[in-house]
């Protein structure tokens, strides 16, 4: 069966905050102007918000820029943050910190605790209120090419195939859609935008990306427990002192708050859990009481940006441009991306409606999104922030310190002349197992700690589970001869959802690895972490993965 194709002007991959954003803003510009333009959104989630994750304490700002009158609206910003707190953790205590000593760029004040999912779910309802096609539960599959190797669109996953290869009944080929540019906001680590950062050669001058994997739980606290508008971040335990990592806890309304953890994926042990460190993180005395009395209500993970300005490729190549996450545009520091993602898509769509101004002289590619972004408030804010990461990197939990007091000297109009590189690739860092200690993890108590299996079924995670597993492997054999040999099969442990298993004979030998396809959440890890590079992750059948509700 051959593909329909559409034509169109601008097709977006991924409906979160930046697609969604460079979607409204080009239509508002083609509004202003009297003209019609065909705009076409495709999200993989089952509907809009299903796959996004985030902490979220929003800053408005680009908000602001695109709706003015968002209050009016309805947007669902209704939190505002009114205390917060940071505190450095001991294994049996915590040291609570001066927020006002603090940098500026890390405080909260005049920002809001949000679902980012619902964020997203009203940003969808605006732009399809203007005219904007949104197609949920049609996952870009494949980038499509003009003879001239520039971008011509996408195409969209075929469904209806077997894990057998087969096709069965309803089975569909995909659509085609090609359009004069297509701009890719398709989060962290995109399947697409990994490709098209090879294949235009986009990452040569910049840092190696770095990434972390953040976990979420969504609690009803006992009223006792709660106090609406609050935020608080930990550093330290259960970390050690050379592991960049931290939580967050964040007090919405309806007695609900957000807790969560993000591990940096540079971690050295392959004995560690990201998920059990999150699970260990809640028995803390300075947790625990808060949550005892309470009850949780959704599990999510999620692969984050932690590179920084040095690490952010360059933006545009013929037929089109990154956004948003695809990008790294995460402010380290502030521990936000929602509002730089917006932004960077409202620039993208100004330079996308100048060049559809020009008709057919219009460039192929469009660098004035590139040299736009430069200029705005969004390289401005990243490039403060550039050196806190790679402090930690450096001295362990005293570079927080010294990264803090460089941000305060770039306040001060004392602006460092150094940029610290990134040198290594996340999955470069793991040392053998037998050259790191084992990690004895308590079992869960199903009060405050919980197992993977009961965690994913909060996830509301489905797959069809007769189609083709979308957790690639290069080589079948690396799994059992490198990773389990070298490394102690780590997918077993980076994994949040349980997807990597190593199974055996009931005598204990002819290990090899089982992929719980169904289980996995979209959190991208193991395609950064894996330390072969043999894992490679694609877009399963629409529609498919996690569905988070106020998330």
């Amino acid at each position: 069966m051959e593909r329909e194709a559409m034509e169109v002007d601008v097709v977006i991959v991924g409906g979160g905050p930046s697609g969604l954003s460079a979607a409204i803003r080009l239509q508002q510009l083609a509004q202003e102007k009297g003209e019609e333009l065909a705009i076409v959104v495709l999200e993989k989630g089952s509907e809009v918000g299903a796959h996004i994750l985030s902490g979220a304490v929003m800053e408005p700002r680009a908000m602001n820029e695109l709706f003015p009158d968002w209050k009016e609206r309805g947007a669902p910003l209704d939190v505002p943050v009114e205390d917060e707190k940071f505190m450095v953790l001991t294994e049996v205590n915590g040291l609570s910190l001066p927020v006002w000593a603090m940098p500026s760029q890390v405080h909260n004040h005049g920002n809001y605790i949000v679902s980012l999912g619902n964020i997203c779910r009203w940003l969808a309802e605006q732009a399809e209120g203007m005219g904007i096609e949104i197609f949920p539960g049609f996952p870009a599959s494949e980038v499509l090419y003009h003879e001239d190797g520039s971008v011509k669109g996408v195409a969209t996953g075929v469904m209806g195939i077997g894990r057998d290869g087969e096709q069965k009944p309803g089975f569909e080929p995909g659509m085609e859609l090609h359009a004069k540019y297509t701009i890719f906001a398709e989060g962290v680590r995109g399947s697409l935008s990994k490709q098209l950062i090879e294949q235009f050669g986009l990452a040569e001058k910049s840092s190696p990306q770095k990434y972390g994997i953040g976990f979420k739980e969504l609690w009803e606290l006992d009223p006792e427990q709660h106090k609406q508008g609050t935020v608080i971040h930990t550093a330290g335990w259960p970390m050690d002192w050379n592991t960049w990592g931290g939580s967050f806890i964040y007090h919405l309304d309806n007695n609900q708050a957000y807790v969560g953890y993000v591990v940096a994926l540079d971690y050295k042990n392959p004995h560690l859990s990201p998920f059990d460190e999150f699970q260990r993180f809640k028995q803390h005395p300075k947790v625990r009481p808060m949550l005892e009395g309470g009850k949780r209500l959704s599990y999510g993970a999620r692969a984050i940006n932690e590179g920084g300005f040095q690490s952010i490729p360059e933006l545009t190549f013929p037929g089109g441009m990154l956004v948003g996450c695809s990008a790294g545009f995460l402010n380290v520091p502030k521990i936000k991306g929602s509002h730089t993602a917006m932004k960077s898509g409202m620039v993208a769509a100004e330079a996308v409606f100048e060049a559809l101004q020009q008709g057919e002289d219009a460039p192929k590619q469009l660098t004035g999104y590139q040299s736009n972004m430069e200029k705005s408030w969004v390289f401005k804010e990243l490039f403060r922030a550039r050196n806190f990461g790679p402090w930690f990197h450096k001295l362990g939990l005293a570079g927080f310190g010294v990264g803090a007091l460089e941000l305060h000297l770039t306040n001060l109009g004392l602006a460092m002349p150094w940029t610290f590189k990134h040198r290594h690739k996340d999955h470069e860092a793991l040392k053998p197992a037998d050259k790191c200690r084992k990690i004895d993890y308590p079992k869960p108590d199903g009060v405050v700690s919980f197992d993977k299996t009961s965690s994913v079924y909060l996830a509301n995670v489905n797959h069809e589970e007769d189609q083709p597993i979308h957790l690639t492997l290069k080589n079948d054999s690396t799994p059992i001869e490198i990773n389990l040999a070298t490394y102690d099969a780590p997918e077993q442990r980076y994994c949040p959802a349980g997807v990597y298993e190593i199974v055996r004979e009931d005598d204990g030998t002819n290990p090899r690895l089982q992929i719980n396809a169904q289980n996995c959440v979209h959190c991208k890890t193991c395609d950064i972490k894996d330390p072969t590079q043999n894992i490679n992750w694609v877009t399963p059948e629409g529609g498919g993965g996690p569905n988070y509700p106020n998330m």
